[in-house]
């Protein structure tokens, strides 16, 4: 919800729902059906719980979210990882209301073992067994090591402290036996079920290194990847595709040939020298039928050095469109990388003005791990591509969504602002009492910026457009125990194929807790040709319109309903319907032991 906090782009965007449904193909993707395979590794849900509620969007830093905010945003896609199978858990480097996660026995043994049944591994984060000392919980290094092992923390990562002090406190008494073995008896089983007994280096074969890694098979759902998950913020009068007719495109900014920021910040093994940068790309694409020229205009995305902007101009100038290339390097996203401001860095946007200032069609490619707050580049540049960090094929994935070949479908996975003082900012807020008003002035809402996002949730163009029809519903109630199915005719109104992702949000009304103004339930994607009309349903049922009630266990209560389909969250294509009977709770069946 913070897009000062470096560590969003680890995330699945704001969304609750959205996290769980990306935890559950995460864990699917890396354990698959056999854990003992030589194809798979064992899943880590982390980090464990609401460390993106760090305060001031700086890492490391303390959480202070209510139970009722941890139970409704913070904690369902861990539910949705264990459920799907996660095998591991890593709990984070914040502390909740006084308690630092590595010492939190009532979130890690009460919560995740005893309430959820799930008694899988509990792996530390780095050196944050022995950090337990800097938050000011442990004396010494033993006491921290005896609090997070009596939490139920099964591995120390890094600093030495249960290998170095725990065998000890065990013989003087400090520390129950049974303790260590429940904690021993985790490790020994995941490693049994991995395989390791019968070939602790089954993941190290370099034969099996040189025959898959960056394969053409790999390659090839690496560029797949990155084309689906562009985000085509902005597509004034169709400046993009770009022009079949062009004879010079001019490529400007330090991040187009950077190749080591196409992997972003968290690339492991990842080398700069087997990415395509986006330069590169773009004279593959165009080849020999489009003059293709370079200038940096920076010497580096920080740079504040403008002696470049002459030859970028210039080069702006003398081509038929421009391709700037902005945004952060990758050392600006990802852990330890917190910002106060969500601008461009260094001069980018004075580079920006200038090669607007020039009249040449010109179309942003913005390259970040984080939502940028870009106002100039939304109100003056007619096309914005988000393409985030795409990856060893960036270079032609975003030359062929540039020029057409792949037609964008993404949508955003979290909100934009207009400025960074709106943070935090996010769909699903609760209404207020006296929500905003424009023309009401004891409204919630700023008196120097709109209270509304520069790109909203869920927000993404086309090359082509598409027109809903109002939604239908199966029935005007729902009983608990029945299910409600919510259709909607989607057109695809222009001229070239396309791919929409319907999105399905629900709004309860009236109800015993506050709630929030919009939540997103499902979504599909649907392909459709020039013209064609495709009838989209939704299956609601009760699951869907639960929620924590004042004893914090899940209930529905009865009450109007309204649900809205449409291309994001701002959308306000809805119908009603009333949930009939009584309250009623909804329980979650505790996760199947392992």
């Amino acid at each position: 919800r913070d897009p000062r906090w470096g560590r969003i782009m680890e995330s699945a965007g704001e969304d609750p729902y959205l996290n769980s449904v990306m935890a559950r193909a995460r864990v699917r993707g890396f354990q698959s059906t056999d854990l003992a395979a030589d194809s798979t590794l064992m899943a880590t849900a982390k980090h464990f719980v609401a460390y993106g509620g760090a305060e001031a969007g700086r890492d490391y830093n303390t959480v202070d979210v209510s139970q009722r905010t941890r139970h409704e945003i913070y904690l369902p896609p861990f539910y949705a990882a264990l459920e799907a199978g996660a095998r591991s858990v890593m709990p984070g480097f914040n502390e909740i209301g006084g308690v630092p996660m590595h010492a939190n026995g009532r979130l890690i043994d009460g919560l995740l073992r005893e309430a959820w049944g799930w008694d899988g591994l509990v792996v530390s984060d780095y050196t944050a067994v022995w950090e337990l000392t800097k938050h000011g919980v442990a004396a010494t290094d033993l006491e921290a090591g005896l609090r997070a092992i009596q939490a139920g923390v099964d591995v120390d990562m890094v600093s030495g402290i249960y290998g170095d002090s725990l065998a000890a406190a065990v013989r003087d008494g400090r520390l129950d036996e049974r303790v260590v073995d429940r904690a021993v008896r985790r490790v020994l089983r995941a490693k049994w079920d991995l395989g390791l007994f019968e070939d602790p280096y089954r993941y190290g074969s370099p034969e099996k290194e040189a025959r898959i890694v960056l394969s053409d098979r790999h390659r090839a759902l690496a560029r797949e990847a990155a084309r689906q998950s562009m985000v085509l913020l902005k597509n004034e009068n169709a400046t993009l595709p770009l022009d079949g007719d062009l004879e010079t495109l001019a490529v400007i900014g330090p991040l187009a040939t950077d190749a080591r920021s196409m992997l972003g910040e968290w690339a492991a093994s990842g080398r700069a020298e087997d990415a395509i940068p986006i330069l590169d790309g773009l004279r593959a694409r165009f080849g020999a039928a489009v003059d293709v020229r370079y200038a940096p205009g920076l010497p580096d995305p920080t740079s504040t050095d403008t002696s470049g902007f002459a030859e970028a101009v210039a080069l702006a100038r003398a081509a038929d469109a421009v391709v700037l290339v902005l945004g952060e390097p990758y050392t600006m996203s990802g852990e330890a990388a917190s910002r106060t401001s969500l601008a461009l860095p260094g001069r980018q946007r004075a580079l920006a003005e200038a090669v607007h200032a020039t009249g040449t069609p010109t179309v942003a490619v913005l390259l970040s791990g984080r939502p940028l707050a870009v106002s100039w580049l939304d109100a003056h540049v007619p096309a914005i591509l988000q393409a985030w960090y795409p990856g060893v094929e960036a270079g032609p994935a975003v030359a062929e969504v540039l020029a057409g070949d792949v037609n964008p479908s993404g949508k955003l996975p979290v909100t934009v602002p207009r400025t960074v003082g709106q943070v935090p900012i996010y769909y699903n807020h609760k209404n207020t009492g006296r929500p905003a008003d424009p023309d009401e002035k004891y409204t919630s809402k700023y008196l120097d910026a709109p209270w509304t996002p520069l790109y909203p949730f869920g927000h993404g163009l086309s090359y082509t457009t598409f027109a809903y029809g109002t939604p239908r519903l199966s029935a005007d109630t729902l009983a608990v125990g029945d299910t409600l199915v919510v259709e909607t005719e989607v057109t695809n109104t222009g001229e070239r194929p396309g791919t929409e992702v319907v999105q399905l949000y629900v709004q309860d009304q009236v109800a015993g807790m506050t709630r929030p103004v919009k939540a997103l339930r499902d979504f599909a994607r649907v392909p459709l040709a020039p013209g064609e009309t495709r009838t989209v349903a939704f299956a609601v049922t009760v699951e869907d319109l639960a929620f924590f009630g004042p004893d914090l266990r899940r209930v529905v209560e009865p009450g109007r309903f309204r649900v809205y389909v449409g291309s994001s969250s701002a959308d306000e294509n809805a119908a009603s319907f009333h949930l009939v009977g009584t309250t009623t709770p909804v329980p979650r069946a505790p996760l199947t032991r392992r």
